[in-house]
């Protein structure tokens, strides 16, 4: 059972969707307790930076999400859902994030047309879990973003390049976090949501 935590400015639907069609059940969360009894957390995000955390500080779920992801329950963020684990994002920079991960979301520089929307390909870092059994250096993802984690770390499996070279996906035991939609990128996409579910297994 996967529980997408549904903050009410995120795309719940299509992930929701995306894990059906994989046969995985899931739930919705949007109370600290239903956060706090999760077996597998997913955190989706579309939109800007502000409005998720203030939705997680004024329904009080930042310590509960928190908290779980600490007791070592299988997590996976997605876009605003990665960027969240950071400490702080230029795009709302009198919040917090998580911290759950140090460093500075930032935003892309203008030297490209933003957002950054479309088609990209990946270049792997470090062997991924999320990524088994796809070709990340070949397959496309589709990401829609104007900020991102530029700040790598040992925690940083693979990156993209827009404009600067960025955290594309990351893993840091139970945590995992991806900056593209993997609900919109079709097969290779759907192998990372796949693999997911089998690491929440």
């Amino acid at each position: 059972m996967i529980t997408l935590l549904d903050c009410g400015v995120s795309n719940v639907a299509s992930v929701e969707r995306a894990l059906h069609r994989l046969g995985a059940e899931s739930q919705r969360a949007t109370t600290p307790e239903c956060v706090s009894n999760a077996r597998a957390l997913l955190l989706p995000g579309v939109g800007h930076f502000e409005a998720l955390i203030r939705v997680l500080d004024d329904r009080n779920l930042r310590v509960s999400l928190i908290d779980t992801i600490r007791r070592g329950i299988p997590f996976l963020g997605i876009c605003l859902g990665l960027q969240a684990l950071y400490d702080t994002s230029e795009e709302a920079p009198e919040l917090t994030g998580l911290q759950l991960l140090s460093g500075r979301v930032r935003a892309l520089p203008p030297v490209a047309k933003l957002p950054h929307m479309g088609w990209n390909r990946l270049v792997t870092k470090h062997k991924s879990q999320l990524l088994e059994g796809v070709d990340a250096n070949d397959a496309y993802f589709y990401f829609a973003h104007t900020y991102a984690a530029v700040e790598l770390g040992e925690e940083t499996v693979a990156t993209c390049s827009y404009g600067t070279e960025f955290v594309a996906v990351l893993e840091k035991e139970n945590m995992c976090a991806v900056q593209f939609h993997p609900e919109k990128s079709g097969e290779a996409g759907a192998q990372v949501l796949r693999n997911f579910v089998r690491l929440s297994a």
